[in-house]
């Protein structure tokens, strides 16, 4: 079964992979609107997929009951405290691709490189004299901090609007601007 496991894991690299870029479409290009606009819906499509295909998927897949009580009190408990932990992750990362103007193409490595890093430190303090921690975790975590910086220094960026991928000015080398690189002047008449 562990296949499965890692197959769902993957699934959840692909959705929250491109969640940044598609998060980063909604951002105002003149700050038009704030970063809750879109987080708006953020909630209403957790509301839709998380409560109503989860009451779903609890009462016909897998004939669960909808109680809270008694023994089923931790589901409710640490169920809602992981929800808000991804709640305000959301608000979080929704901050860095809107009104902070980050991209993704260095905001995600940040965010899921630091989320595995994380994940290993709340390991290591909840298991810690319980378990042998094995010193190459900490190797890893220095790998991933590593990887971080590659992934966000080698992600493919957009140019900024009304430039060209040399740098140049797009307005300045299309037409005029053509010419003149092949005489050395400028299109005012004065050399480059």
């Amino acid at each position: 079964m562990k296949w499965f496991a890692v197959f769902c894991a993957l699934f959840v690299a692909l959705c929250w992979g491109l969640y940044g870029p598609t998060l980063s479409n909604a951002r105002s290009p003149n700050r038009e609107w704030g970063p809750f606009k879109p987080y708006l819906f953020i909630g209403v499509a957790y509301f839709v997929i998380a409560i109503v295909g989860g009451s779903l998927m609890m009462k016909f897949v897998f004939n669960d009951n909808f109680d809270y009580t008694g023994t089923y009190r931790p589901a409710m408990q640490w169920g809602f405290l992981a929800g808000c932990l991804g709640a305000l992750g959301a608000l979080g990362l929704t901050f860095a691709l809107t009104r902070a103007g980050g991209k993704p193409a260095y905001v995600m490595p940040i965010v899921f490189g630091g989320a595995v890093t994380v994940n290993a430190i709340a390991a290591y303090f909840m298991l810690r004299g319980s378990v042998d921690i094995n010193p190459l975790m900490w190797v890893g975590m220095l790998l991933v901090a590593i990887g971080i910086v590659l992934t966000a220094g080698y992600t493919p960026h957009a140019h900024p609007p009304g430039k060209s991928p040399g740098g140049h000015e797009a307005a300045a080398e299309q037409g005029t601007g053509a010419a003149s690189a092949t005489t050395g002047k400028s299109p005012g008449g004065g050399q480059h």
